[in-house]
């Protein structure tokens, strides 16, 4: 059964939204472990518009699972990284004007930069996973530098209406993970998973971890933050059963 990371970084957008101090991505990361995820996530963003470097800092402090952060190659990210420690960090593309990551790593065009900021990174102690999109001359440049983990953009299997469409990006998936795991890697998967579409990416054969956030932070508005986290734990829990 793959473990549940929870990213909050729509806690800190609501936040600062106001400019001010609620609600707090520190408490919701306590009510997220309290309620039986695995992870946190957090990206800390080259225009720090949701969380902020001292978020950051004290999760690293207070997190009793593992904390990954989300970040760029950038040298001033790396650099905060370093500094932060966090228990795993995930390499990401990020452009400055889009609402949310829009597509994966492009390791084989950025190659160099990728494996500095891995061996950099691994130097700390800190894992490292490359969020790419399922295609195997990504995988096999992801592989070649050196990270231990992978994390499937599942953004166009969410986006899939149901039914064939939806099985075509399942099979893209499933055939990512099995070739990414031939080659020593460990898989991860995220990007627009929600409560009716997540089950299917859980059985993926191999899959460790499913990193989601909108949807769990979008149910928490109506039910609660604790709520919506143990709903799509149980919902995971489901794909051992099956």
């Amino acid at each position: 059964m793959p473990k549940l990371g929870v990213n909050i970084d729509h806690v800190a957008t609501l936040r600062q939204a106001r400019g001010g101090i609620e609600p707090d991505p520190v408490l919701a990361a306590r009510i997220c472990e309290a309620a039986g995820c695995d992870s946190v996530v957090a990206h800390l963003r080259e225009d720090r518009r949701h969380m902020q470097d001292r978020d950051l800092h004290i999760l690293r402090k207070t997190v009793r699972t593992r904390l990954n952060m989300e970040m760029s190659v950038a040298a001033g990210i790396v650099k905060a990284a370093l500094e932060i420690g966090p228990d795993q960090a995930t390499l990401v593309p990020e452009r400055r004007l889009e609402v949310t990551t829009e597509g994966g790593l492009d390791c084989v065009k950025h190659a160099k930069r990728v494996a500095s900021a891995v061996e950099k990174l691994q130097r700390r102690g800190i894992a490292v996973s490359l969020f790419i999109d399922p295609i195997h001359k990504q995988i096999k440049a992801a592989s070649e530098t050196g990270c231990e983990f992978i994390e499937l953009h599942t953004g166009e299997y969410s986006n899939a209406k149901a039914g064939r469409a939806r099985k075509a990006q399942l099979k893209k998936l499933t055939e990512a993970a099995a070739y990414a795991q031939l080659l020593g890697l460990r898989v991860n998967a995220g990007h627009g998973l929600d409560y009716n579409n997540v089950l299917d990416v859980a059985r993926i054969k191999g899959m460790e971890e499913l990193n989601i956030g909108h949807s769990i932070i979008s149910r928490a508005v109506f039910t609660g933050l604790d709520k919506a986290v143990k709903e799509m734990v149980a919902l995971i829990a489901q794909s051992s059963h099956s």
